[in-house]
C-alpha cells in the first residue's frame, strides 16, 4: 500500500473535514488526506491467472503488468460512488475523481483479446465482439472465442480489489461498496468509465448489469455490431459520452452511431461544449473541436485529463467543467428528446462486391 502527499489539485468548494459527508459513508480519518493505493491482482487473489493466448500477462520484460490502482481523498465530502476505470491508469483523471468526492479503482482484467479479435473484416455475427467484452467483464461464458474464468473477469477482480482496500485502507470506507456478506459489489453505487476500448466494454457491461452511471470517452466503438441497441439494464439517462470531432471514431461515425443505438438522443441533441456552457443542455452527447493542431491521434485522447488534453493560455485544462459534468451531473436532469439523425449511418459493414 502506498500513501502519497495530498494533491495540489483540490477544488476549494469540496475541501471539508475528515468527517464531511455528501452522500456516502462519512470518513473518520484522524489524518485526512488523499490516498493512492496499488496492489497486484495476482497477489490479492491466488485464483487469478494470466492468459498468454490473448496477450494478457502478469509480467512482461521483467516488469509487473497486473498492478491495480485506487484513489480516495478523505478531505473531500464523499459522494458514496465508486468509479471503475476500464483503461490504463490515469493519474490526472484519478486526481479529479477523488477531488469530486468519488472513490476510484482501475483493475487488471482479461482485456487483452482486442488486438486478436478486433480486426477487420468483421465476423458474420454482429454481436461477436460484444460477447467477448461481456465475458471479459463478467467471467461468464458468453463467447466461444475466448475462455475467461470468473477470477480473471472485471467483476471479480473489482470485488477482490475493493475487499482488499476495505481491509488495508479503512480510512477510505471502501466497505460501503460491498454487498451484505461481501460476495459482490454494490453495482447500484458504481460508475463504469473508460476511453476507447474501455468505454466500449463499459457500455456493453452496463447493458447487462444495471449500474449507477456510465461515462464513455471517445467511444463506444464496435461499429459493425448491434449490441448497442439491445435492451439495457442501465437506463438510458445514465449514459454520458464525450468525443473530439477529429477523432477517427467520430469522423468514421462509430461514436454517433453507437450513441443513437444506445438511445441517447432521448436525452437531448449533440452539444458542442466549446459553444454551450454547463450544464450543456443536460445532454448526454458531448463533443469538442478544441485545437489539437489537426492531429487525429491526439484528438482521440484529448477528451480525458492528461498529456493530450487541451489547455488555455494560463496552462489550465479547458474541459474541467465537462469532466465534472460527466461524473456528477444529476441523472434525472436530461435534455429534451430529439429524433435520430436521418442522415446518420445505421450500418457501417462493408457492402458485398458486385
Amino acid at each position: 500500500m502506498k500513501t502519497l502527499p495530498a494533491s495540489r489539485w483540490i477544488p476549494a468548494v469540496f475541501v471539508l473535514s475528515g468527517m464531511a459527508r455528501a452522500g456516502g459513508v462519512p470518513y473518520a480519518d484522524p489524518s485526512p488526506q488523499r490516498y493512492e493505493l496499488t496492489a497486484r491482482a495476482g497477489e490479492i487473489d491466488p485464483r487469478a491467472r494470466p492468459h498468454p493466448e490473448i496477450e494478457f500477462l502478469f509480467e512482461k520484460a521483467g516488469k509487473p503488468q497486473d498492478l491495480q490502482h485506487a484513489c480516495v481523498d478523505t478531505r473531500v465530502a464523499p459522494q458514496g460512488r465508486l468509479v471503475i476505470w476500464m483503461m490504463g491508469h490515469s493519474a490526472p483523471l484519478f486526481e479529479r475523481l477523488s477531488g469530486y468526492g468519488l472513490h476510484a479503482i482501475r483493475v487488471h482484467y482479461a482485456n487483452g483479446w482486442f488486438p486478436k479479435f478486433g480486426k477487420e473484416p468483421p465476423p458474420a455475427d454482429d454481436k461477436f465482439l460484444g460477447k467477448i467484452r461481456l465475458e471479459a467483464a463478467t467471467g461468464e461464458d458468453f463467447s466461444d472465442a475466448v475462455v475467461i474464468p470468473k477470477p480473471d473477469g472485471m467483476m471479480e477482480r473489482a470485488l477482490q480489489f475493493v475487499t482488499w482496500l476495505a481491509r488495508t485502507n479503512p480510512q477510505g470506507r471502501w466497505e460501503q461498496f460491498l454487498a451484505p456478506g461481501g460476495t459482490a459489489l454494490r453495482w447500484d453505487l458504481v460508475t463504469m468509465a473508460g476511453s476507447s476500448h474501455g468505454s466500449t466494454t463499459s457500455a456493453r457491461f452496463a447493458k447487462h448489469q444495471r449500474v449507477d452511471r456510465v461515462v464513455m470517452f471517445c467511444g463506444p466503438r464496435d461499429q459493425y455490431e448491434t449490441w448497442q441497441a439491445l435492451p439495457s439494464a442501465t437506463p438510458t439517462n445514465r449514459y454520458f459520452a464525450f468525443s473530439h470531432v477529429l477523432d477517427g471514431g467520430w469522423t468514421g461515425h462509430h461514436y454517433d452511431r453507437s450513441w443513437e443505438l444506445l438511445g441517447l438522443h432521448a436525452c437531448g441533441p449533440i452539444v458542442d461544449v466549446d459553444r454551450v456552457p454547463p450544464p450543456f443542455g443536460n445532454s448526454r452527447r458531448l463533443i469538442t473541436a478544441a485545437d489539437v493542431k489537426g492531429d487525429a491521434r491526439r484528438a482521440h485522447g484529448a477528451v480525458t485529463p492528461g498529456g493530450s488534453a487541451v489547455k488555455d493560455a494560463s496552462g489550465a485544462y479547458i474541459h474541467e467543467a465537462v469532466w465534472r459534468y460527466l461524473f456528477l451531473h444529476p441523472v434525472e436532469k436530461t435534455g429534451a428528446p430529439v429524433p435520430p439523425d436521418p442522415n446518420g449511418p445505421k450500418d457501417l459493414r462493408p457492402k458485398p462486391a458486385g
